[in-house]
């Protein structure tokens, strides 16, 4: 039987990444699925009903800068607006695990040692899958990590967040990410990191949500990296 090579971009992505080969190996398989489908974004023409039965998976050398953000960062709390089949929320989940294992590791107790990556997903279907994903990543590097928010993301994380957030990816319908970005705002700690795909190819879609990070009295700073689509960093300084 023959065997599909990994894509080079993948195998790059991968060993930026702290994990053991079990885990490597269901990212392996996932990210090739993603990229072996049709590009897709909110901003694109496609109808939103096409992204129900993709993985609309954030690339693999994107997920690799996230991952590095926030172990570089210490990020322990993190928000995930938009999880579909949960590809890039096993990157989030390991980064946030390392992190919490470092500081007790250091001598954190109490809520120093604690971490999670909620993840918010609309779509049941999809939900399940990324439960089954994650699973496959492994329990104790991932799965133990992740706290699924099932249902419309403003509802769902309208209460019962984290004191203090420190990061959050928004990976979703364009029409989403700005309300998403307002509900998490007010615990979102000074020095957070906001990520934010395909800002350049949809920049028509997400013209409110840049007008709102670049209004100089919101309190964020922004930079785009040059990735596929654009990807947006941008810091909260606080206000």
């Amino acid at each position: 039987m023959a065997t599909t090579t990994p894509q080079p971009t993948i195998e790059t992505a991968l060993s930026s990444l702290n994990a053991p080969s079990h885990t490597l190996s269901t990212l392996r398989t996932l990210h090739s699925a993603a990229l072996a489908e049709p590009p897709y974004n909110s901003g694109d023409g496609q109808p939103v009903s096409v992204a129900l039965t993709r993985y609309v998976a954030l690339d693999p050398e994107k997920c690799a800068l996230v991952y590095l953000l926030l172990r570089a960062s210490a990020a322990r709390r993190v928000v995930e607006a938009g999880t579909s089949f949960g590809v890039s929320t096993i990157w989030l989940a390991l980064a946030v695990g390392q992190n919490v294992q470092a500081a007790v590791a250091a001598g954190a107790q109490g809520e120093a040692a604690l971490g999670k990556v909620i993840a918010t997903e609309n779509e049941p279907t999809k939900a399940l899958r990324a439960t089954e994903n994650w699973k496959s990543a492994g329990r104790e590097e991932v799965e133990r990590w992740i706290e699924l928010r099932e249902g419309d993301l403003r509802e769902t994380l309208k209460s019962d967040l984290p004191e203090q957030v420190d990061f959050v990816l928004l990976d979703i319908w364009s029409p989403l990410a700005l309300p998403a970005l307002k509900l998490v705002q007010p615990r979102l700690k000074t020095g957070a990191m906001v990520v934010v795909d395909n800002v350049v190819v949809s920049a028509e879609e997400y013209r409110d949500l840049l007008a709102y990070l670049n209004d100089s009295g919101i309190g964020f700073r922004c930079t785009t990296a040059p990735y596929t689509g654009g990807l947006l960093i941008a810091v909260y300084m606080g206000q």
